[in-house]
């Protein structure tokens, strides 16, 4: 019986690969989705590089449950939720991590209030509402009966993991065994690689301090800018500018594209999933990593204390765990 994923985002794919070659997924048909430049990057490298084995790529806009297990990255989207409650139920499903969302929808499906499934930070309507509710009990229910997986790569805080488990939600942890398989490109000549964010894009802090900060390091040491897939445009301006940086332009996602780095590089980044999936797919050989905490003038009206709480989360080391 072949499974079927539906991903929408580089993490969510390289996620799929790595349950298929962990076996938490049987042979599987990946349904990537189009329109995305740095997905479609990704999609052609993995390809390229060589697929675990019992996976095909497709390009589709939807997707449908079927009888075997159904991967899931965006389980906060309308469309997947609606796909959830109409037909036959998936024989299990299988949510692969998309970054901050991922522990925002563990924690919703195993909390104590049964709320719906709704974006962080999202102003939903009243339809939206009761669909994400809808989808929500779908999901529980699946759990009830032991259907329900979260594979991640990701720190799972442990009082969040134990609810889970009490719900009947199955956490499985790896550590990138597919990618860490995968020959790797040379690393970069700076010391220094500089994360990008999406965090002034989204208008969660100032532009201006951004750079500031950005400018501070440059100062100090010439680094190589890894820019996030939703960069400011304005920030990659100036730092194009600067002769003291090189950005480093690449759709691939940094799992894929800095799986070369050693001992000898440090990673700097504001808070961000990549923070944790470099520190466990470089392992403790690998380069030093460090997440900087967003200090208070930078944040705008826009982002509410829950989001900088948890943001800090991707900041900090294994240890989180």
């Amino acid at each position: 019986m072949t499974d079927l994923a539906w991903v929408e985002s580089p993490l969510q794919l390289l996620s799929v690969l790595e349950a298929r070659h962990a076996g938490v997924l049987g042979p599987v048909v990946v349904r990537v989705r189009t329109g995305s430049p740095a997905l479609a990057a990704t999609a052609a490298e993995v390809a390229r590089l060589g697929l675990p084995s019992g996976v095909v790529l497709e390009d589709a806009t939807r997707a449908s449950a079927g009888r075997g297990a159904w991967a899931l990255g965006d389980a906060f989207s309308g469309q997947a939720q609606a796909t959830l409650l109409t037909g036959r139920a998936p024989g299990r499903v299988v949510l692969v991590d998309d970054g901050l969302a991922t522990l925002h929808l563990l924690g919703l499906l195993s909390g104590p209030w049964r709320q719906p499934l709704i974006r962080a930070r999202a102003k939903a309507g009243l339809v939206r509402r009761g669909l994400g509710a809808l989808a929500g009990a779908r999901l529980r229910s699946l759990a009830e009966r032991g259907r329900v997986t979260v594979f991640t790569g990701l720190p799972v805080p442990s009082a969040v993991l134990a609810r889970a488990n009490r719900v009947g939600i199955s956490v499985v942890s790896h550590d990138f065994p597919y990618l860490r398989s995968l020959p790797a490109d040379p690393p970069p000549a700076e010391r220094v690689v500089m994360l990008g964010t999406s965090l002034v894009a989204n208008g969660l802090i100032d532009r201006g301090e951004y750079l500031r900060w950005l400018n501070g390091r440059a100062a100090v040491e010439p680094f190589v800018y890894h820019p996030h897939r939703r960069e400011c445009p304005q920030v990659l301006e100036a730092l194009r500018a600067d002769p003291r940086v090189r950005v480093h332009d690449t759709k691939l996602p940094v799992e894929l594209s800095l799986r070369g780095l050693t001992s000898w590089h440090r990673v700097v980044s504001l808070p961000s999933t990549a923070l944790s999936s470099l520190r466990v797919l470089l392992g403790g050989q690998g380069p030093v990593i460090e997440g900087v905490t967003v200090p208070h003038a930078w944040w705008t009206e826009q982002a509410d204390a829950s989001l900088r709480t948890h943001l800090s989360l991707f900041t900090v080391g294994p240890e989180f765990a």
